[in-house]
């Protein structure tokens, strides 16, 4: 059984062609959708509870809105499916996403979270190369992995019960925080990169600098939570390995716009994405830098508790 769970807040215009890709787009249709809606200007409800006439077990759950991370945690309780599939509001998932995605799970038994690739939906220029090549991971083949992004991701209930609650003190990065808790009891996280979903990102470069710099904040209130975590900075300077990270720290954005630029098509293209894939990872340290200089870490909660749902 295939639950699939979409948090939304203020995005009543988007969300309408995320259902429609899920209830008439679908080549196999999930048993059930759960919609948590956060309510705001822009509410979805009516939308919701029109596609509700056309798919009976889609359940609209209302909440007052506080963080994605508080959404999930509400969404998760009324999930009733063997597997649990995640995306957003701005996403479009594949015409076999649903399909493949459960055959997935039934392949990889030992892998708890799977996900896949996240494809630029928005249009075509520079920032929606630089987006796409930027903000969500690519690998050619299927990869045992940190961490998949929320928007295309899963999760087999057995585990799910186990982890209990996304941490609602992470305004950003529950996902990483979450997929890393299942690391540590042992289960796998998968891309597998058949498994797609459209998505839109974000449609100015103001919007995108900020995003990565947000991303930035969260990457080190996360760290500040689990101390043996993968870090692109050294925690302390006690071997020549942290004195080689603390080098290379500073010119981490530098290399990951060489890597990154890789994926773009064309060489006076790749030139032109460079630059502001160079500035979109500096934003990003920035980000890092300045939570890292500031007490708000201190509101996270050092020592995690894992409550499995009720």
């Amino acid at each position: 059984m295939i639950s699939v769970l979409i948090c939304t807040y203020n995005r009543g215009s988007l969300i309408n062609g995320t259902l429609q890709a899920l209830i008439e787009g679908q080549e196999v249709l999930p048993d059930e959708i759960v919609v948590v809606n956060g309510g705001g200007e822009n509410d979805c409800g009516t939308i919701v509870n029109n596609w509700q006439e056309k798919f009976p077990s889609l359940k609209h759950i209302r909440t007052e809105n506080q963080n994605l991370a508080s959404s999930r945690n509400i969404g998760l309780r009324h999930c009733t499916g063997t597997i649990v599939v995640q995306t957003d509001d701005d996403a479009r998932p594949f015409p076999d996403w649903i399909e493949k995605m459960s055959a997935a799970h039934e392949l990889y038994k030992d892998a708890g979270v799977i996900g896949g690739e996240v494809v630029d939906a928005s249009g075509k220029g520079l920032l929606y190369t630089v987006a796409d090549a930027l903000t969500f991971p690519w690998y050619p083949s299927v990869t045992e992995v940190r961490n998949v992004p929320g928007v295309n991701s899963s999760y087999k209930k057995e585990l799910l019960d186990q982890l209990g609650d996304y941490d609602t003190h992470l305004f950003r990065g529950e996902d990483v925080d979450y997929n890393w808790r299942a690391l540590q009891m042992g289960s796998k996280v998968l891309y597998v990169p058949g498994i797609k979903v459209y998505h839109h990102h974000r449609a100015t470069w103001k919007g995108l600098f900020h995003q990565h710099y947000m991303y930035g904040k969260a990457y080190y209130l996360v760290r500040s939570k689990w101390p043996g975590m993968y870090s692109v900075y050294p925690r302390t300077i006690k071997s020549a390995k942290d004195i080689l990270k603390a080098i290379y720290f500073p010119l981490s954005p530098v290399h990951n716009a060489f890597l990154r630029v890789k994926r773009v098509k064309g060489f006076f293209t790749r030139l032109l994405a460079f630059l502001p894939l160079l500035i979109v990872g500096y934003s990003w340290m920035t980000g890092l830098l300045i939570q890292r200089f500031t007490k708000r870490n201190s509101t996270i909660n050092q020592s995690i508790k894992i409550v499995p749902a009720e």
